[in-house]
């Protein structure tokens, strides 16, 4: 039986379930499910960093932005709040758009 010890999405057992397979789960306590949060979204970057195509690039960027959320509403925000403040960001010192590489700075 394979073991894994990670977060998984919510409809996860009922897939192993719907498989015919045992399984065995536990409810993680706020601190734990914010430190499997943060674990989850190294696991999805790394995915991410792995991507051949297009395609699943964007499907890992999903899962990123799902753990994000997830994220948002461990430290008291929501999705909507995030996207203010990126916003925000975005007019006070703009994105990334203009793919700018900065080299240096002098004194």
């Amino acid at each position: 039986m394979p073991t894994y010890n990670k977060l998984v999405r919510d409809l996860i057992p009922s897939i192993i379930e719907n498989t015919g397979k045992n399984y065995h789960t536990r409810t993680l306590d706020t601190a734990e499910y914010k430190v499997e949060l943060v674990k989850k979204l190294s696991e999805e970057m790394n995915e991410f960093l792995q991507a051949t195509n297009d395609s699943e690039a964007i499907e890992e960027l999903a899962d990123m932005l799902e753990v994000i959320h997830a994220l948002t509403h461990i430290h008291h925000s929501n999705p909507n709040q995030l996207e203010e403040i990126r916003k925000n960001k975005a007019v006070q010192r703009g994105g990334f758009e203009k793919q700018i590489f900065l080299i240096d700075v002098e004194d």
